[in-house]
């Protein structure tokens, strides 16, 4: 990829959304995927703020959402979600996720930040991926804004940096919470993760993981790195990018 200069103050910022592929949950047999609103809120964001967002996934090609975060989803849980709907509705934004580039050949230089969206998909895909965990430990260690939010925080519990230590030492950081995760098998009426991404991060020395009441937007920024909560914390995330970058 041809080398930007980041330091042009009249060039638009570039931030590298990552979000998940398709995948089926190893703990349910479900399929699973990104959640709209972690895509689409931080994506409005960044766009109204004057940058350029380009979205990726590690595999490339065709995203698919998970079900429950669809406005369109006969559950209704996310019926409100009415920038979701517009950008589904949207052929032109639609687009962006219909056929999107993989992350081969990424260089950090070319961009402003990265930004991980969430979903279901991050705890069966992102978590295992060491690629995509030694690319956010590039962009961290190149200087760049690296934000995760929800699921895609599991990255942070196997990151390393070239010294060998994990990101998150001596970081406070946030991700999906326990009560979290317990609401959510108690709604749907069974285990749903295979893991929880909180209970891991405690058992890490040297870092401190911190969580908001369930389901409200909460985000955290410690120098460059920057988590949001769950699925209502994706604007938040980007608001904390976007006051790391500047308009």
């Amino acid at each position: 990829m041809r080398n930007v200069n980041v330091t042009d103050p009249e060039r638009r910022k570039k931030i590298l959304m990552i979000v998940a592929n398709p995948a089926v949950s190893d703990q349910t047999g479900w399929p699973v995927g990104f959640w709209w609103a972690e895509v689409t809120h931080p994506w409005w964001a960044f766009t109204e703020a004057g940058y350029d967002v380009e979205i990726r996934s590690p595999r490339g090609g065709a995203l698919q959402a998970d079900g429950y975060s669809d406005p369109e989803d006969p559950s209704g849980y996310s019926a409100a979600d009415v920038l979701s709907l517009g950008f589904k509705r949207s052929p032109a934004h639609a687009a962006l996720l219909a056929d999107t580039p993989s992350l081969e050949g990424v260089q950090p230089d070319a961009y402003d930040a990265v930004f991980l969206a969430g979903g279901q998909s991050p705890m069966t895909t992102f978590v295992h991926d060491e690629a995509l965990h030694a690319l956010v430990a590039a962009f961290y260690e190149a200087g760049k804004v690296t934000a995760l939010v929800c699921h895609a925080t599991c990255v942070l519990l196997h990151a390393r940096l070239m010294s060998g230590d994990l990101l998150v030492t001596g970081k406070t950081w946030t991700g999906f919470a326990d009560a979290e995760e317990a609401y959510a098998d108690a709604y749907v009426g069974q285990r749903i993760q295979p893991f929880w991404i909180e209970t891991e991060a405690r058992a890490i020395e040297g870092t401190s993981f911190v969580v908001d009441q369930m389901f409200r937007p909460f985000a955290v920024r410690d120098g460059r790195l920057i988590t949001g909560q769950q699925q209502y914390s994706g604007a938040e995330a980007a608001r904390l990018v976007i006051e790391a970058l500047g308009r």
